[in-house]
C-alpha cells in the first residue's frame, strides 16, 4: 500500500496564508510561519494527548462533526427570518415570542419607523431580563450600537456575557473578539476554538465548502461596482447566461446551479429546493461533481430526509468517475460507520486515494493518526499532513494545527497562533451568512436593513463589515437610516458611530480606515479634533504604504501639527507620497512648491499669506473638490491663489523696471561726449 513520507527539513520554512482578511481589500492578508522549531520532538504525556484527542475514549470520533444542520450550530440565528425555508421550527413560545421581536426592529429600519424599535427594543429587554439568551445577545447588540438606549459597552458585553453562556454563537463571537482586541489570548482562544469546531461541523465531508467572503461595497471613496455587479444574484448577466446553457441540457451548468443555489453564492439567494433540482437534472446526465453533491446533500439532510445510505451511493458512483475528493466523504461514512459497516481499513485507503490528488485527503489522513483510528498513533505524521493540507488551503487542516499550537501537542504551545487559526476558520462559520442577507439588502436599495445586518455582522469582528457599515453612514447620511438613542440617529450620533467602525477596521490592518481616522481627529468630525492622534493613524495607513497617508504627514511636519516641524522630513513624505502613486503628482508638486517658499522666505508676509488662504479662497476650494478626486484641496486653493499673487507682483516689478530704465539722466555739464585731447 502507498503510504507518503515527509522529510522534517522539508518543513523547515512552511507558510501558512490564512483568509483573515478578504485578499480583494486594502488591507493586507495575515501570514503566518510555522518553522522547524515549532515541531515538537519530545513525546508528549497521556495528558497532553487527551487535551487534543478529546476527553471521548471513542474511537470512532473523527472530526468532532456529526454534520448538524446551521439551526442547530446556530442556534438564535436570524436565518429564519431571511430564509423562511429553514427547516428548523422554535423550540418554544419563548423563542418564537423572540424571533417576532426581531422582525419588528428589522421592519422598523425597512419602513423607517423608529416607534417599532423602540418597542422591539422594550420587547427584547423584558425577554433578555427573564433569562433567555437570544434575547440578552440581541440586547448586547443595542446596547453596543446605542439604538433606542444609551450606548455602553459594559452592559453589551454582561449581555453578551449571559447570553454566550447560554449557548448564544454570536454573542461568543463578540466575546472571543472583544478578548482578542484586549490580547487576553486565554480568554480569546478559548471561545475562538469552541466556535471554529462549530464552523468545521458546517463543513462538507467530501470536499471544502465554498468560502462565502463578504464583499467589500466600496473601494475608497466609490462604490464597488464591480465586486456589486458580480453578487446579483439571478439579475446578474452571467448567472443569467449560466441558467440558459443549463436550462439547454449542459450538465456543467447545471451542476454550478446546483451549487449557487446551495451555498447561496454571488447574491444569489440560497434555496434548497432549487438547488436539489438542479443537482438531479444534472445527475441524470451523469456529472461526477453533481453526484458527489448529491450524496452531501443526503449525508447533511439539507433539503431532503437525511440518508447515510444514498449517500454513500452517489459518493461511490461520483468516485468511480475519477472524483476523487468523493473518497474523502466515502473515507468520513466507514469511520464513522454511518450507511456502511464500520471499516477503519477501507476508510484509510479512501483518504490514500484522494491525498494523491488533492488536499483533503492529507487532512483526513492526519486525523487518523492524530487519533490512532486504524494506525498507531503518531502525532508528528499527523501535524506534517495536516501542514500539507494546510498549505493548501484546507480550512479543517487550519483546526488541527490550532489545536496542536493551542495544546503544545505536536507544536510548540503558542496562544497568539493558536487563536489566529481558530479564528480563520471560526469566521467560516454559519453565522457568516448575515453578509449574504446584508448584501441582499444593499442591492435593493434597503440601506437600513443592510447597516443593521452589516453593524451586528461588525460586532462579531468582521472588518469587512465593520468597513461596510462605517461607508453606508458616511455615504448616506440621514439616508441611511441609522437609529440612534432616541428616534433617527443626530448628525453627532452617526459621526460617532462611523469613526468607531472605522476605527475597529483600522485596527485589523484597513489602510483606508486608518487614513478616515486621521482625517476624523484631524477635522474633529465624530471626535475632538486632535493632531496627535490624527498623526498616529496616518502613520498606521503610512506603514501600509497609503500615499495620501504619506502626503498628510508631510502636510503636518511642514505646519507643526501634531508633528515636529520639520521641512526635510516634510520633502522626504511628500517624494514617498509621489514615488507610491504617481497619481499624486500634482499635489506633490504644488506642495514642494510651498516648501521651497517657506525655506526661502521664511520672514517674509508671503508665509502669512499663504496660511490664511483657506479662509480667504473657499469658493476656490469648493470648486477644485470637484474636479480633483481625493487631492488636497487646500494646498491647490493655496497656490492657485499665491500664483496669481505673485504674477502681479512680479509684473508690477517689471513695469517698474522698465519706466526706471527709461528715465534720462542728465550728464554733468563739464562732460562732453569729445575725444580728450592728447
Amino acid at each position: 500500500m502507498h503510504r507518503q513520507t515527509f522529510k522534517p527539513h522539508s518543513l523547515f520554512f512552511v507558510f501558512l496564508i490564512l483568509s483573515l482578511i478578504t485578499l480583494s481589500a486594502k488591507a493586507r492578508p495575515v501570514l503566518l510561519l510555522i518553522s522547524e522549531d515549532d515541531l515538537k520532538e519530545s513525546s508528549p504525556s497521556s495528558a497532553d494527548e487527551d487535551s487534543v484527542i478529546g476527553e471521548s475514549s471513542d474511537q470512532d470520533e473523527f472530526d468532532d462533526s456529526d454534520n448538524k444542520s446551521e439551526d442547530e450550530i446556530d442556534p438564535g440565528s436570524w436565518r429564519r427570518i431571511f430564509e423562511p425555508d429553514s427547516t428548523a421550527a422554535p423550540k418554544s413560545d419563548e423563542e418564537d415570542r423572540y424571533y417576532s421581536y426581531v422582525q419588528k426592529m428589522i421592519l422598523s429600519v425597512a419602513l423607517d419607523d423608529p416607534r417599532l424599535m423602540e418597542e422591539a427594543g422594550s420587547e427584547i429587554e423584558a425577554a433578555a431580563i427573564g433569562g433567555f439568551p437570544h434575547a440578552q445577545s440581541a440586547l448586547g447588540f443595542l446596547y453596543e450600537t446605542g439604538q433606542t438606549r444609551e450606548r455602553d459597552e459594559r452592559k453589551a458585553f454582561l449581555y453578551h456575557h449571559f447570553a454566550a453562556e447560554g449557548g448564544n454563537m454570536h454573542s461568543k463571537m463578540v466575546l472571543a473578539y472583544t478578548y482578542l482586541r484586549q490580547d487576553m489570548y486565554e480568554e480569546a482562544v478559548k471561545l475562538y476554538a469552541e466556535l471554529a469546531e462549530a464552523a468545521v461541523a458546517s463543513f462538507l465531508i467530501s470536499k471544502n465548502s465554498p468560502v462565502i467572503e463578504p464583499v467589500r461595497i466600496h473601494n475608497g471613496a466609490e462604490e464597488n461596482t464591480e465586486a456589486l455587479r458580480k453578487s446579483r444574484g439571478e439579475e446578474d448577466e452571467d448567472f443569467q447566461v449560466m441558467e440558459y446553457q443549463a436550462e439547454k441540457g449542459n450538465a456543467g451548468a447545471m451542476y454550478k446551479m446546483g451549487i449557487f443555489y446551495y451555498f447561496g453564492l454571488r447574491g444569489v439567494k440560497r434555496d434548497h429546493a432549487k438547488a436539489l433540482s438542479w443537482v438531479l437534472k444534472a445527475v441524470d446526465k451523469r456529472e461526477p461533481r453533481s453526484m458527489e453533491l448529491l450524496g452531501e446533500i443526503y449525508a447533511s439532510g439539507a433539503g431532503v430526509k437525511r440518508n447515510f445510505t444514498r449517500a454513500f451511493e452517489w459518493l461511490s458512483l461520483a468516485s468511480k468517475q475519477q472524483h476523487f475528493s468523493a473518497y474523502n466523504g466515502m473515507g468520513y461514512l466507514y469511520v464513522k460507520g454511518y450507511g456502511v459497516e464500520k471499516n477503519y481499513t477501507k476508510a484509510k485507503d479512501c483518504f490514500q486515494k484522494a491525498a494523491d490528488n488533492e488536499a483533503g485527503g492529507d487532512y483526513n489522513l492526519g486525523v487518523l493518526y492524530l487519533k490512532a483510528i486504524g494506525v498507531k498513533r503518531d502525532l508528528r505524521t499527523a501535524c506534517n499532513y495536516f501542514l500539507k493540507a494546510a498549505t493548501a488551503g484546507h480550512p479543517k487542516a487550519f483546526y488541527q494545527l490550532a489545536k496542536m499550537s493551542h495544546t503544545g501537542v505536536g507544536l510548540q504551545k503558542n496562544l497568539p497562533m493558536a487563536t489566529a487559526l481558530y479564528r480563520s476558520v471560526a469566521e467560516r462559520g454559519p453565522w457568516i451568512s448575515l453578509s449574504r442577507w446584508a448584501l441582499e439588502s444593499y442591492l435593493k436599495g434597503e440601506m437600513g436593513k443592510a447597516l443593521l445586518l452589516y453593524s451586528r455582522m461588525a460586532e462579531l469582528g468582521y472588518e469587512v463589515a465593520q468597513s461596510n457599515a462605517a461607508w453606508i453612514l458616511d455615504k448616506y447620511g440621514e439616508h441611511s437610516i441609522c437609529l440612534g438613542e432616541s428616534g433617527f440617529c443626530t448628525d453627532a450620533e452617526r459621526h460617532q458611530r462611523a469613526h468607531s467602525l472605522w476605527w475597529h477596521a483600522s485596527e485589523q490592518g484597513n489602510e483606508h480606515a486608518a487614513l478616515l481616522i486621521g482625517d476624523a481627529y484631524y477635522y474633529g468630525r465624530g471626535t475632538e479634533r486632535d493632531y496627535d492622534r490624527a498623526a498616529e493613524a496616518y502613520k498606521n495607513a503610512k506603514s501600509k504604504s497609503n500615499a495620501q497617508a504619506m502626503f498628510n504627514l508631510g502636510y503636518m511636519h511642514e505646519h507643526g501639527q501634531g508633528l515636529p516641524l520639520d521641512l526635510h522630513l516634510a520633502k522626504r513624505y511628500y517624494d514617498q507620497a509621489l514615488k507610491t502613486d504617481p497619481a499624486a503628482k500634482l499635489p506633490v508638486t504644488l506642495a514642494l512648491m510651498s516648501l521651497w517658499i517657506r525655506k526661502n522666505y521664511a520672514d517674509s508676509f508671503l508665509i502669512d499669506f499663504i496660511d490664511s488662504l483657506p479662509d480667504v479662497c473657499p469658493k476656490v476650494g469648493t470648486w477644485v473638490s470637484v474636479i480633483m478626486d481625493g487631492g488636497n484641496v487646500t494646498i491647490l486653493t493655496l497656490f492657485i491663489c499665491l500664483l496669481t499673487v505673485l504674477y502681479l507682483r512680479e509684473r508690477q516689478r517689471r513695469r517698474a523696471a522698465v519706466a526706471a530704465v527709461e528715465v534720462v539722466i542728465p550728464l554733468h555739464p563739464d562732460e562732453h561726449d569729445v575725444p580728450a585731447p592728447n
